[in-house]
């Protein structure tokens, strides 16, 4: 990768849910274009883990433990990652879970609220958490992980696909509040990516998500993190509010 493009030197992430799936793709490539990395993830186990493994390649990175769905926990993380870095200038909100497959009449209150509170509620809590700083600074590139459910609706995940729908609301929002600094925010929409949150559904919701999908196949952790290495970047510097598809051509608008 030729540093000159979307080069991070000098720059610091936070990548939330950044210690395997999406999230770990997009932290090592940020990291291999000279960012510093904070693996925040709930598993700080994992997340310190991932961190040792990307230090092996050369990359500057710490593990952080972070709740998404607590308030307390991200303030607390945010701070932590703050007095260890100076400054946050790139947040990666990719933290998620899918939820329970069945169909709305099935849904408890729990399983509705639980897929809230990390998708949605957690972006928000995160975004909240770094925006002043960035204000501050004049200065901040925001990546919300969102979905092609969220654009199209998947049956029997209701609630992930509602929430995917308000992040990409959230995102054009707060782009539109910054708008006049030097801040960014976008999301990505991936269709279904090989990584384990596909552990949590049936193989018949991944084969009816990988059938609408014209290329044929589910994407590449790489092909996802390469769209969020240019949103992260100071390149990206005239596109915000945006929604980038990561699908294989299953969603065009």
């Amino acid at each position: 990768m030729p540093a000159k493009f979307f080069n991070l030197s000098g720059q610091t992430a936070l990548i939330t849910g950044g210690a395997q799936g999406i999230g770990a793709g997009i932290a090592q490539r940020l990291g291999l274009a000279g960012a510093v990395v904070a693996i925040a993830d709930l598993d700080q186990n994992g997340a310190d883990t991932y961190a040792a493994k990307l230090q092996e390649e050369g990359i500057e990175a710490f593990g952080i433990q972070l709740d998404v769905s607590d308030s307390s926990s991200v303030a607390q993380a945010f701070a932590q990652a703050e007095s260890r870095l100076s400054k946050i200038d790139i947040v990666v909100n990719n933290a998620g879970i899918a939820g329970r497959a069945a169909p709305v009449s099935e849904q408890s209150d729990e399983d509705w609220q639980r897929v809230i509170d990390i998708d949605l509620t957690g972006v928000f809590y995160c975004c909240r958490a770094v925006i002043g700083g960035m204000i501050e600074r004049d200065y901040g590139r925001i990546v919300n992980i969102a979905s092609v459910a969220g654009k199209e609706g998947n049956p029997n995940m209701s609630a992930y696909s509602a929430a995917k729908a308000a992040v990409i609301a959230l995102t054009k929002s707060l782009a539109k509040e910054v708008a006049l600094k030097n801040i960014c925010v976008n999301s990505i929409s991936p269709a279904v990516i090989r990584t384990p949150i596909l552990e949590q559904l049936t193989p018949e919701q991944v084969d009816y998500m990988t059938s609408r999908i014209p290329r044929g196949r589910p994407g590449r952790l790489e092909e996802v993190a390469a769209v969020a290495h240019f949103l992260a970047s100071s390149d990206c510097s005239f596109v915000t509010g945006q929604c980038y598809d990561v699908s294989g051509g299953r969603s065009t608008y």
